[in-house]
């Protein structure tokens, strides 16, 4: 496959560090994923679904639509194992202007939004412990995203150690009222035939779908770091199919723990759930234990998203397709990490965290990230029929079902969003439309 000559032979010299092994990516993966949401969705799982065993349902239906994404995109990011993750593969699969728009997105809107939301959700974990006031709580949220974003800049190695530890300590939390809420939970909620529900029938079971695959996301930001893997063709499809085996596990059993804990009434009516069970199982030190769980869940999502989506704007610059692309372009000679461009991410993070719009946003950028997912799963068939000569270490079992099965699951969500938020929709599509005169700014200006 053709690459911009020019821009090969500027970043030759300029190389990221190839320090991450295959059990960190694995829990880049699993780190990032599992955030905030594994603890927090069980209420609207459950309430659109209409009963017990079609909100599991829903979390395997989920985990199978995610798992046929992630076996296609492997694929893709083994045959072309380049620091970008997305941004590359629609670069080499479609076309220089629809990398950008990704790009865009990712790098103006998505990462630093979603790094902003982290950020509150971990300073208001917080307020557990020691009570903050509204400004406290924005200035350690701020902190946060610069004590991160301090350490990947000191080291990528660092940040994917930093990753591994917290992947680890969030699990235990996790595998605790697991393991304790199936052996003494009492409730049997699974026997429930039905519960009270907002939806009926197939549109309750799809939303309930839809709020699973929302908690699946993230998994594709281990591309991104490709350029930096000791063995990236092999590492990418073993990380992504390994981690989403793990977390397509944790997140069933989760729920079938909370349900045998708690009558899955009392579930859907409260919005933390996790938190219930564990106060149900070990009293008040139950809640403080899901609380430190929560903290370092969200910690870990947030040095994942900052460590992986900051090498969007840096791939982007290196093939001078950013403004300012020398600054942004640039590794530290010390370091070796993009330092400029993790300054930049984590700049635009804190003036969502004091502007209070980071939510509003992620909504609106989550539409136009998915139109570009979906067509990088669809990349799959281009791949083979374009790209026929291309080394691919690994290939897409069940080909072509399995892409089509992620295809139809991304274009359900698009769907779906068009449906019930036109105007997140709408507002998304507009944002990444005004990406188009800074591309054509940057391409006349080369």
């Amino acid at each position: 496959m053709e690459s911009n000559k020019k821009s090969s032979k500027a970043s030759s010299a300029l190389s990221l560090k190839k320090e991450i092994g295959l059990m960190e990516a694995i829990t880049m993966v699993v780190g990032v994923v599992i955030g905030s949401g594994i603890f927090f969705k069980a209420s609207s799982v459950f309430k659109n679904a209409g009963t017990p065993t079609l909100g599991i349902l829903a979390w395997i239906v989920g985990g199978i639509i995610t798992i046929a994404s992630a076996l296609t995109i492997a694929e893709i990011a083994a045959a072309i194992p380049k620091t970008g993750g997305i941004f590359v593969y629609l670069k080499e699969l479609y076309s220089e202007k629809w990398a950008f728009l990704f790009g865009w997105v990712q790098a103006v809107i998505y990462v630093p939004g979603v790094a902003a939301a982290l950020s509150i959700v971990f300073v208001t974990q917080a307020t557990y412990f020691i009570a903050l006031t509204a400004v406290q709580q924005k200035v350690l949220a701020i902190f946060m995203i610069f004590f991160i974003t301090f350490i990947n800049m000191l080291s990528t190695k660092l940040g994917s150690k930093v990753q591994f530890i917290s992947t680890i300590a969030k699990l235990i939390p996790i595998f605790v009222i697991i393991i304790f809420g199936l052996i003494k939970g009492e409730a049997n909620s699974m026997a429930a035939s039905s519960v009270a529900s907002t939806s009926t029938g197939l549109a309750g079971f799809g939303a309930a779908i839809l709020g699973t695959l929302w908690a699946y996301d993230g998994w594709v930001g281990v591309g991104n770091m490709a350029g930096e893997l000791k063995n990236p063709k092999k590492d990418i499809p073993r990380s992504i199919i390994i981690g989403l085996t793990v977390i397509i596990a944790v997140y069933i059993l989760i729920n079938l723990a909370i349900v045998n804990i708690m009558p899955v009434a009392d579930v859907i009516a409260s919005e933390k759930a996790a938190s219930d069970a564990a106060v149900i199982l070990f009293g008040n030190s139950g809640a403080a234990l899901i609380a430190a769980g929560i903290m370092i869940s969200i910690f870990g999502a947030l040095n994942g998203y900052l460590m992986t989506g900051v090498r969007v704007p840096f791939a982007m610059a290196q093939d001078n397709l950013f403004p300012f692309a020398k600054f942004f372009g640039k590794i530290s000679d010390k370091f070796g990490t993009p330092i400029n461009a993790l300054l930049f991410e984590a700049i635009l993070a804190s003036l969502y965290v004091l502007s209070g719009s980071f939510e509003t946003l992620t909504n609106l950028a989550v539409f136009a990230v998915w139109i570009f997912f979906v067509m990088t799963v669809y990349g799959i068939f281009i791949l083979r029929s374009k790209h026929k000569n291309i080394e691919r270490p690994y290939k897409v079992p069940l080909y072509p079902i399995v892409p089509i099965i992620g295809i139809a699951g991304g274009i359900y969500i698009l769907v779906s969003t068009l449906i019930t938020s036109t105007s997140y929709a709408l507002f998304g599509l507009a944002i990444t439309a005004l990406g188009l005169p800074v591309y054509l700014f940057l391409k006349r200006k080369k």
